[in-house]
């Protein structure tokens, strides 16, 4: 039996393959490659194309024994989504609604869904919990919560077990070097400061610094990638046990400012990162930090990579031995 991963071309699509395959799973991926790399695959039986193609759904179902399903594939810049809201329902949502056909179909019952910290806004409290309202503040995170609410009916009507995974700030590298974090554009912090170190940008811009934190910049909680790539996997596991449908946040649990993140880049990299200081961006919230109590208790989930100068030296691993990223597909 193998488990499909859509979306597996992708940063975290590609780590959860690979962490699949040391585990000794037969994997199959289907990714249109439009922000994917196939060189990020290490192994598994790859399909080029859109979830939004039936037909082809329809064949790799026929063509697989697929046992589970790990679905990460869809749109993810929260600017764009505000700018192009058609390309993200159509996209996340019709994606989603699509695939869920194909997996009813097929009889399969079982999907890990890559959701997102965006669901919740601007957060009540922190740390954030799972039962916290869920508002968000973009198109982005309300296609999440859309597909969220589409599972649970799923669930609901033709017993479709599903975990979802809300997961804050992925950053980091694969321990092997062989893949790591290449969007285009970058929007993550992480990478655009080591961008910044490798003089392919003249500047990090830092969007505020007047926030009531400790050094007035922005917090988040960075996981690293191979953290999530093991939820994933854990979370098949969980519904393989025959366990409800459940929802967990992943996140380490400690915050970390833009300025820290600076700060550790120069320490990791040996190298100076200019710095730019401009006016706030609207819809910013102070801080956003997991509580990921649940994912901990209930999956057995550990956080290997909490330190946030491995994380970013495990990025920095992976950019300073690939400049130019991928290279062009």
């Amino acid at each position: 039996m193998a488990i499909l991963v859509t979306g597996g071309a992708g940063y975290i699509g590609s780590h959860t393959v690979a962490e699949l395959l040391k585990r000794g799973e037969e994997v199959v991926v289907i990714d249109n490659l439009l922000t994917g790399h196939r060189e990020a695959l290490l192994g598994g039986k790859l399909y080029e194309g859109d979830l939004r193609d039936k037909e082809l759904l329809a064949k790799l179902f026929s063509e697989n024994e697929i046992d589970a399903v790990i679905h990460f594939a869809a749109s993810s810049l929260v600017g764009e989504s505000m700018t192009d809201p058609v390309k993200y329902y159509d996209n996340n949502v019709y994606g989603t609604l699509c695939l869920l056909e194909a997996i009813q179909k097929a009889g399969v019952t079982k999907i890990v869904f890559s959701s997102t910290a965006a669901t919740y806004g601007e957060p009540e409290k922190v740390p954030i919990e799972e039962t916290d309202r869920t508002e968000p503040a973009n198109v982005y995170g309300e296609t999440k919560l859309t597909m969220e609410r589409m599972m649970a009916w799923f669930d609901k009507v033709l017993g479709i077990k599903y975990v979802a995974l809300r997961y804050f700030n992925a950053a980091g590298a694969h321990e092997s070097g062989k893949i790591g974090e290449d969007h285009r554009p970058e929007s993550h912090l992480i990478p655009l400061v080591l961008q910044t170190a490798l003089k392919q940008r003249t500047n990090i811009a830092i969007f505020g610094e007047d926030y009531p934190t400790e050094d007035g910049t922005c917090v988040r909680d960075y996981i690293h990638v191979s953290d999530l790539a093991d939820a994933h996997v854990r979370a098949v596991t969980y519904l393989r046990s025959g366990s409800a449908s459940n929802i967990f946040n992943l996140g380490n649990g400690l915050g970390f400012s833009v300025k820290q993140v600076i700060e550790t880049a120069k320490k990791v990299t040996g190298l100076e990162i200019p710095v730019v200081i401009q006016e706030r961006r609207a819809g910013d919230p102070a801080v956003l930090v997991a509580s990921s109590d649940k994912a901990r208790t209930i999956l057995g989930w550990n956080p290997q990579h909490a330190d946030i100068e491995d994380i970013i030296q495990s990025a920095w691993n992976w950019h300073s031995a690939n400049p130019q990223g991928y290279g062009e597909n």
